[in-house]
């Protein structure tokens, strides 16, 4: 730490590390203390990451706006926020378009820049991090040295890692794909759809959220697009109207002897709020503040079970699709412009005039079509990634895999665990990189209290004599 002042490097400006710098701005401005963020990411903005960058007005929030508050404290900031810039009565229960949520981010963060302006500094650095690296500091604990892309470098006393969206899972590929010009890798990359013709039929692989939104902007009239997964199970809808309030409640979260008692609890909740108040969805809903608690109850076995077994059905209830996505992928389904099938991609080539791909599923279809699409989502087994940033993190023992390979290994702080169990680097992360630990980690309510949480234990450590 240089001339009383903390230096802590952000890297990644998506939602996670733009929320991350506007906490650690307020938490410096509530107690005094003098702090210089760099913000590093190559995006043009701040704020959108993957997941608010796209420009699509069908693209909306998979939850309505009153529950999209950046600030844990004040849950109406983000629905006061839209009402002031459109003008308009805002509904608390509205699906907006993600393209708005990232404009606020961006803008909670000015705020807190500007409360902070002459002790708590941000600058924006348009540069990606490609290494990391401990560097010893005579009388205090370890800094951190930053190697960026363009060759500049940075020390850092503290790095919080906020990667947000990682390129999506290609285990699922057959030979001859990876390298067709007409693969998509990752349908959320600038201008990955440009390319795909509007005369072909399409094919969707994987039936999540990202499959919902890619095929709500590419079904059209004289092309139909075609969805896979080995389950072929979309996403469920949120209910068109609101459960009563008294159907959420908090539920007393017991010891669990094992994920059975754990399925035949949630499915007697579920019954219940059926005979209740005709929907099964407040029985999910209520679980969502103890998730990660009774992930941590289960043992390692009973946690790959649910991995291996239940979590797609556990993911189609849990991460719901706007009640507007899902009446339009209905319509789409009724009139043929869009097909979801259960079943694998067997093989894919390169059609014989270059225009398209010949594929062929386990179940027997075979088709030509313009383009197909990676839509399973990002890849949350780290090994797995190839990422250069991520391998680096790994081979320096920096970071660890995450119980079952899901993210990187952390403290209940959100500290990285070093891999070698030595006394771990000043490394912190927040979001979909902590899974392993707490699984339900990867929505802005998580991330929001992390960030707020993260900030605290960095600037606490900081008025310490050193950060341990």
């Amino acid at each position: 730490m240089s001339e009383g002042t903390l230096h802590v490097a952000v890297v990644g400006a998506g939602a996670a590390g733009t929320l991350a710098s506007a906490r650690l701005l307020d938490a410096a401005v509530r107690t005094g203390h003098r702090l210089r963020i760099d913000l590093i990411d190559p995006a043009p903005e701040t704020g959108r990451g993957v997941a608010y960058a796209t420009p699509d007005p069908r693209h909306l929030l998979n939850v309505p706006a009153g529950r999209m508050s950046a600030l844990s404290g004040d849950g109406d900031d983000f629905v006061r926020w839209l009402a002031d810039q459109e003008h308009r009565r805002v509904d608390p229960a509205e699906y907006v378009p993600r393209d708005r949520y990232g404009a606020y981010l961006a803008d909670d963060l000015h705020r807190s820049a500007a409360a902070g302006a002459g002790t708590a500094t941000v600058r924006r650095r348009h540069d990606r991090v490609v290494a990391i690296a401990r560097r010893p500091v005579s009388g205090s604990n370890d800094a951190v040295h930053l190697r960026l892309r363009t060759g500049e470098t940075l020390d850092a006393d503290v790095v919080v890692l906020a990667l947000g969206h990682i390129a999506p899972g290609s285990k699922w590929l057959p030979d001859g794909l990876q390298d067709a010009s007409h693969f998509v890798a990752d349908p959320w990359q600038p201008g990955a759809l440009a390319d795909v013709p509007d005369d072909h039929d399409v094919l969707l692989v994987g039936t999540g959220l990202t499959m919902c939104d890619i095929a709500n902007s590419l079904v059209r009239p004289g092309r139909t697009v075609h969805a896979v997964s080995r389950h072929g199970l979309l996403p469920l809808p949120h209910a068109a109207a609101a459960a009563p309030a008294t159907a959420v409640r908090q539920v007393p979260v017991v010891e669990l002897r094992d994920l059975a008692q754990l399925k035949r609890g949630v499915q007697h909740r579920a019954a219940l709020c059926r005979r209740r108040y005709g929907d099964w969805r407040p029985a999910v809903d209520e679980l969502r503040p103890h998730i990660a608690l009774l992930w941590q109850q289960l043992s390692f076995q009973d946690r790959e079970r649910f991995l291996t077994g239940d979590l797609r059905e556990w993911e189609v209830h849990r991460h719901r699709m706007p009640p507007a996505t899902d009446r339009a992928l209905a319509a789409a389904r009724l009139v043929g412009l869009l097909t979801v099938q259960a079943a694998e991609v067997s093989t894919a080539r390169t059609s014989e005039d270059g225009l398209g791909v010949g594929v062929r599923l386990s179940n027997g279809w075979a088709a030509e079509v313009g383009a197909v699409i990676n839509c399973t989502g990002t890849e949350g087994r780290v090994r797995e990634l190839t990422d250069p940033f991520v391998r680096s993190l790994l081979h320096s023992g920096i970071a660890a895999p995450g119980p079952h390979g899901l993210g990187f290994d952390t403290a209940p702080d959100g500290r990285l665990t070093a891999a070698d169990g030595s006394t771990a680097a000043p490394v912190w992360t927040l979001g979909q990189l902590r899974r392993g630990n707490l699984w339900e980690t990867t929505a802005i309510p998580e991330i929001r209290v992390q960030a707020t949480e993260l900030a605290a234990r960095i600037l606490d450590l900081a008025r310490a004599p050193a950060l341990t």
